[in-house]
Parts: structure tokens; sequence; C-alpha cells
């Protein structure tokens, strides 16, 4: 596994909350809160795949700070543990909070937490993964369509023999909601486009490891020579996917998701055919204000304009944002992640990489 997929800086996960607090600028310069409490509990799910730390935290308490400077911000991350998050969160009501942006580890678990929330008068934001219970606000994309975004993407990679292709899908983790939407998504376009899904796992906790376990058995159980392509879900387990094939001698198309850096050094060094970038800074804002309004006691109708029903059906007409995304592949890279400034040249075209920026233009 390459280790630059796994390069995130995190501090440890507590149950006890025993974290940092992110002040949001100076006491009693902000605008007042709902209730006493003017914090804001912010949950997120895993670190294994980068984005979370590197991109939805920061953008998130920084939102927050800009939008109310007497705000506090509680975070915690769950390590992919649901325990540990069901804690985090029982936590975060009993020291009072009043607003909780939620990234759930597995959406089925929490319909008693946002039960339990709702009673108290704690207002629950999901955030890019749907959960189960009486939400307040949901702020996503439209995660079926990213997955035929995949499907579109691994069929343009395999070019003209698309039609008699086999293919190999590596699909996310059942408990993330998502994950489900993605293959569904993928499914409708692959199973009219390609030739076979000869061979398909779930991969739990969307791990890198797993994924490079799994293609490696689907190696040894279809040949060398058994499949034309390969669907991951993400970029973390494309990496994984792709140390086995190349452990193997065997070169397809692989995609991915998320625009991690080393997705898109992968892209340019011909390992990844294409990445789904999703510009999480809206995502993230967005989800920010929400909450923001929500502490405040103000209305949010204006950055709701969907709704949504809970996994289960249950939960209806939850208020929504839904945001696209596209395929990017190496042509598509300066145009988007560049002129985003999700990354910089620099950070790209490291020293292994340079060659292989410059190929394509980018400096």
């Amino acid at each position: 596994m390459n280790a630059m997929t796994r390069r995130v800086v995190i501090g440890t996960a507590t149950v006890s909350m025993a974290v940092a607090l992110t002040a949001c600028g100076k006491a009693g310069g902000g605008e007042e809160g709902g209730g006493d409490s003017k914090t804001i509990g912010l949950l997120l799910p895993e670190n294994k795949t980068t984005r979370y730390e590197t991109f939805d935290r920061p953008i998130i308490e920084g939102k927050i700070k800009e939008l109310c400077s007497g705000c506090e911000v509680k975070y915690n991350n769950a390590a992919q543990d649901t325990e540990t998050q069901k804690k985090q969160f029982e936590a975060l009501l009993t020291e009072g909070v009043k607003v909780i942006i939620l990234d759930s580890v597995d959406y089925k678990a929490t319909k008693s937490w946002v039960k339990k929330a709702k009673d108290q008068g704690v207002k629950v934001v999901a955030y890019d993964r749907l959960a189960e219970g009486p939400l307040d606000a949901y702020v996503s994309y439209d995660n079926e369509k990213i997955g035929r975004l995949q499907g579109e993407g691994l069929v343009k990679a395999l070019g003209e023999d698309a039609a008699k292709a086999n293919v190999v899908m590596i699909n996310g983790s059942p408990t993330d909601p998502n994950a489900p939407l993605f293959k569904k998504g993928a499914h409708s376009v692959l199973d009219k486009q390609v030739g076979k899904v000869v061979y398909e796992q779930d991969i739990p906790d969307w791990s890198p490891d797993e994924a490079n376990k799994k293609m490696a058995a689907a190696i040894d159980s279809l040949g060398k020579d058994g499949f034309d392509g390969v669907y991951s879900a993400n970029d973390g387990m494309a990496g994984g996917i792709i140390t086995a094939l190349d452990k193997r001698g065997v070169k397809v198309p692989v995609g991915g998701q998320d625009a991690e850096l080393a997705g898109l050094q992968r892209i340019l060094s011909d390992k990844q055919s294409f990445t789904i970038y999703k510009q999480i800074k809206p995502e993230a804002e967005t989800t920010a204000e929400i909450a923001v309004r929500l502490l405040q006691g103000k209305d949010i109708k204006d950055l709701t304009p969907t709704k949504v029903d809970s996994i289960s059906g249950e939960f209806k007409g939850t208020p929504a944002k839904l945001y696209d995304a596209q395929i990017v592949t190496k042509a598509d890279i300066a145009g988007t992640i560049l002129k985003d400034k999700v990354y910089k040249a620099s950070e790209i075209c490291t020293a292994e990489f340079k060659k292989a920026c410059a190929s394509a233009g980018i400096k």
C-alpha cells in the first residue's frame, strides 16, 4: 500500500471527548446562539480516507469561525468505530451542545441517537452520509449520479473494447449509506455497456488493505487475463488495488473517487485512469452555515432546496442540499484541481512525479 494514501494528520480519537476545542474568535463578539450553548459538535467517521482531516474538518471549522465569532466547535473522529461514535455523540448531548454535525460510521445505528437529540431539542445535520433518524438537514452529493459517473469513466477508459470487457467491482463499506448508491449508479452503466461484471466485493471500512487482498483474490480466481478493468469505489482502495495489480504484472484501467493527492499522482503516472472530483468546499461550507443558523434559530430553507427521505423510508422530507461532481482524468487536473486550489502543483509534482507532471503540462 502506497504510504502516501494513508498520510493523514489526525489526533487520536477518544470516547471521552478529551479533544482540543476550536474557539471561533473572541468571546462576546459573535451573534447570540439559541439557548445557553454556542457550541457546535462535529463528528467525522474515519481517517483512512484522507479528505476528512485534510479538507472537511478545517473547512467546516473555518466557516463556523467566520460566521459566528463566539462559537466553539467540539470535534472528534470515530476512526471507523460505531460504538466510539455513539459515545462521542452522547458526550456532546451531556455537555449541552445544541447542534451536531454528524458524518456517521454506520447510518443504521444512528436512529436512536438522533431521536434522543431531538427529544432534548438538539439539532442534527447529516453531513456527506445520510443518517437514520429525525434529522434537521442533510448535505451531500447526488451519490447515485456519482456512481454513474464512475461507470462512465471506466467505460471510456476501456475504449472500443468496453462492450465485451470483463470488469471487477470493488465497492465501498456496507455501513456507509453512500456506498450502495455508488454501486447502484455504477451498475446502471456497467450492466448495459460492458460485457460482464465477473467479480464483485464490498470492502468493510473502505480499507485499502482489504481492497488489496480482494484484488489479489480476484486475480487468483480469474487469472491475469480474466478481466479488463476494475471499478474502485474510492481512491484509497484504488491504491491497494493497483498495488495488487502491479505485483502480478497486470495493467488494466482502474477508476476511483475523491481526487486524493495520491490518486491524482497515480493518474499522472498512468497507473489510475480517473477519479471523481467532488468540490468539498461548498459542501462543507454549506453545512457549517446550516449549523450556525440552526444554533441561532434562523431559517435554512434557502440553503436546503431539496427534500430526501431516510434510507429506511421511515423519516420523510429531510431538508437537503445535494451537490454535483465530475470525472477527472489526466487532462482535467489543471482545469479542476489546480484551478480550484485543492492542491498546488508543487504538492502534486513532487520529485517522483515531476516528469509525469511535465508531460501533462502541469508545472
